[in-house]
């Protein structure tokens, strides 16, 4: 009987175990109901065939569900259906080594840069496929440059020194590759008001304040098409003229549009393709066309009639998205030749512009032909793959192994730099889909170096049925009546029939018979109002959001309405189970929000809440109401270990102090242990407790020495010395003797400092005299002052007789 009843608890334990991952499994939760549907829930997992694989009272759905525990429940490995993604290469022409000097000129055509071209990849939902890609750069690789030169009447050095660009440019180029093309266009502004005066005069001549004679405005002119005669540039160049317009900002985004989409009027090939943008000046971009009434946004196509742009009228100015837009598609890179002044605004415009360059043209552009080698340069040794557009629910990841083994990840995966010619670089690039399209058809995605008119081309199949499903028999007789075609092991019914068998109509929802299976408990909610009764069987209503499911017989359950702690459900250290937080390890609480981790509450002496207080949820919560902080440490009242146990040391250790009375009834908690002196105390090397030493002074100003100490956590010792140390009394005596000698000393030292003061004035006073005694110029006999008592009076009349 123990026998039997043991091999049933093992029987119930292995199905509860099943259970438990059928409740975890996503691959069940989904509730697939074909082997086409399964296999797009998630890569791990697959359907059983096994015809005999489903116990009583199971869903088609239990079919759907990880590999090991489809095993696990007896479905054999031959009757998984679990398809794979694959990657084949169909064109794979290898990189072109070509020489600058080869007999042969290859075009551009039979160049290969990139390997291989062609690709087809077989993708399933959830698993990437990944592909290797190899960038060379080829030497002497044909170039196409077009020269577009504003010219308002700001540029009029500029175009002096621009005739000759054609051939001294030729020559130069002539080092890069031996198959270049060279063009010119020119632009100055839109043909309306407030861009440029539309009086008859200023349209027939819009420099009449000056001298020179200038042509009439225009918007954009092609003048030369690209060509490989140097002179024939130079020609048609030194004829042009300058013109005029009225505000700072030229239309130049206009031109770089036309020039990006009239391939056929430029004569742009299918090689690498440069376009020289010269000013002096800033930009009109989308928007503010509506100065001169102009609304219509630019349509982006080409509009030259006679190599004019004849619609600037018509379409606003282009926006920067747009132009980058075209530039792209056209594998067109921008060489920006502008005046310092503007470097700082082309350079922004630089960011937004992949594959462009921004260059400091001089004063008079007599630098332009160093300017374009040097921005060439720099553009052909930087390699950026760009995707096309991708079907929905495909992502696409690069990364880059570049020169030197330099690898780069996310953003710069799909950029190396320095790439000088003849270097190789490679590229992995991983493809995801996490769905299959509409009627599972495949669709077509590019991948191309910026820049460059190559590209490759990379076919996606989607796998959205099972093998399996080509072997179905429709309308079988395994599927109650042949309302169902049976494949891969089960039924796939037809369109208003429903059930494992397909036993059941659409139509019979609602009776009440199969109602009655759907409600918990005899309530009165069907499938506690969070599914549909099919059959008698609750089906689980889907919720837009594909994490969030009701699950359980009744659809009672479901994994979103937990508790939350930080608006995170659970915490965010749990799952939801039936409503019910199911916590990680360390975590409990109903919203997982309570830590069991006790780090955060240890003390400084390694004690959980320093002894007087209790961890919980990390956080400590103090017993003792003295006691605070963080981990039950600080005490602002308590006194310290010493003064704490002063009075107690003081009445037993030599009876007085203040609780000299209550001594016996007080102080008894701890042993006393009296020694002779200090050096007697014991010290802490020599314990494997804590000690504290304390100095303590009585009412009579004596010290005495003690150490208290706590063994084993709950025995206290107490060591006092015996003697205490008591200050020696003042002798009086010598005190008073010092006191009245100090007094005496003081007073003739006062005396004599009067003395000294009084001789050295009476020094300084007899100095004095004896200066101005010896500073006198007269003597008594002549005294100036001195008046003699005798007159004497001279009678006129008396003449001597």
């Amino acid at each position: 009987m123990d026998l039997r009843l043991l091999s049933i608890a093992t029987l119930l334990g292995i199905l509860c175990f099943c259970s438990a991952q059928q409740e975890g499994s996503d691959c069940i939760k989904a509730n697939a109901q074909s082997c086409g549907e399964c296999i797009q829930v998630a890569e791990k997992c697959g359907w059983c065939t096994d015809t005999d694989f489903l116990k009583q009272g199971e869903s088609k759905s239990a079919r759907c569900d990880e590999l090991q525990s489809l095993i696990t429940k007896g479905c054999t490995k031959a009757k998984i259906e679990n398809p794979r993604g694959s990657t084949s290469i169909t064109k794979n022409k290898p990189v072109t080594n070509r020489k600058k000097d080869m007999a042969e000129k290859l075009k551009a055509d039979q160049i290969t840069q990139i390997q291989p071209q062609k690709l087809t990849l077989n993708l399933r939902s959830g698993e990437a496929q990944t592909v290797k890609l190899k960038f060379k750069r080829a030497e002497d690789y044909p170039i196409d440059l077009y020269y577009l030169m504003d010219l308002s009447f700001s540029m009029k050095d500029d175009l002096e020194n621009v005739k000759n660009l054609g051939t001294d440019l030729m020559r130069e180029m002539k080092e890069v590759t031996s198959d270049f093309k060279i063009g010119f266009g020119s632009f100055v502004e839109k043909t309306v008001m407030p861009y440029i005066s539309t009086t008859p005069a200023r349209l027939l001549n819009p420099c009449t304040n000056t001298n020179d004679t200038c042509t009439s405005p225009f918007s954009y002119k092609n003048v030369l098409k690209l060509t490989e005669n140097g002179e024939e540039f130079n020609n048609l160049v030194s004829k042009q003229q300058i013109s005029g317009n009225l505000d700072s900002p030229e239309g130049g985004f206009d031109a770089i549009m036309q020039v990006a989409v009239c391939g056929d009027a430029i004569g742009w090939r299918n090689v690498t393709r440069l376009l020289v943008f010269s000013t002096d000046a800033g930009f009109h971009f989308a928007g503010d066309g509506k100065l001169g009434g102009i609304v219509l946004p630019n349509d982006g196509k080409c509009h030259l009639e006679n190599n004019m742009y004849t619609m600037s009228h018509y379409y606003d100015y282009p926006s920067i998205a747009h132009l980058v837009q075209k530039l792209s598609d056209n594998n067109i890179q921008t060489i920006f030749a502008v005046t310092e002044e503007f470097q700082p605004v082309y350079k922004e415009l630089k960011n937004l512009i992949p594959k462009s360059a921004v260059g400091t043209l001089s004063s008079n552009s007599s630098n332009v032909i160093k300017l374009i080698i040097d921005s060439y340069n720099s553009l052909s040794s930087e390699v950026i793959l760009e995707n096309g557009k991708l079907p929905e629910g495909v992502s696409i990841t690069y990364k880059s192994i570049c020169k030197n083994g330099w690898v780069g990840t996310g953003e710069n995966g799909r950029k190396c730099s320095n790439i000088s010619i003849g270097d190789e670089v490679s590229f992995e690039i991983a493809i995801k889909s996490e769905k299959c399209p509409p009627q599972g058809k495949s669709e077509t995605i590019t991948i191309k170096p910026l820049g460059f008119t190559e590209n490759v081309e990379i076919v996606l199949i989607f796998i959205c049925e099972c093998e399996c499903s080509k072997d179905g028999k429709p309308l079988s007789e395994m599927c109650h009546n042949g309302n169902g075609t049976f494949e891969c092991g089960a039924c796939r019914c037809n369109e208003g029939r429903i059930g494992r068998l397909c036993e059941c109509s659409t139509d019979e929802v609602r009776t009440d018979d199969l109602d009655a299976n759907c409600r918990k408990d005899n309530g009165t909610d069907i499938c506690s109002n969070n599914g549909d009764c099919v059959c008698g069987t609750c089906e689980c209503k889907k919720r837009e959001n594909p994490e969030e499911r009701y699950s359980g017989k009744f659809c009672e359950c479901d994994n979103f309405n937990c508790d939350r702690s930080n608006n995170k459900l659970c915490g965010g250290h749990g799952r939801c189970e039936c409503r019910v937080c199911i916590c990680d390890a360390n975590y409990t609480g109903s919203a997982c929000d309570c830590s069991l981790d006790t780090s955060t509450c240890l003390a400084a002496n390694k004690q959980i809440c320093n002894g007087r207080g209790t961890c919980e949820c990390g956080v400590c919560k103090c017993t003792n109401p003295k006691f605070q902080g963080p981990t039950c440490e600080i005490c602002p009242t308590c006194p310290g270990v010493c003064a704490e146990h002063k009075d107690c040391v003081q009445c037993r250790a030599f009876e007085t102090g203040e609780k000299k009375d209550t001594c016996e009834r007080d102080c008894s908690y701890f042993n006393l242990i009296r020694v002779k002196d200090r050096d007697k105390l014991p010290q802490p090397a020599d314990q494997s407790y804590p000690l504290s030493h304390c100095k303590e002074r009585d009412a009579n100003d004596c010290w005495f020495y003690y150490t208290y100490a706590v063994r084993n956590h709950t025995e206290r010792e107490v060591y006092v010395v015996n003697t205490l140390e008591c200050p020696a009394g003042p002798d009086i005596i010598p005190i008073v003797a010092g006191v009245v000698a100090g007094i005496v000393l003081i007073g003739l030292a006062l005396l004599l400092i009067w003395k000294l003061l009084m001789i050295i004035h009476d020094r300084r006073e007899f100095a004095k005299f004896e200066k101005e005694k010896m500073n006198a110029k007269w003597d008594t006999g002549v005294n100036p002052i001195y008046k003699s008592a005798v007159t004497t009076v001279f009678n006129p009349k008396y003449e001597g007789k």
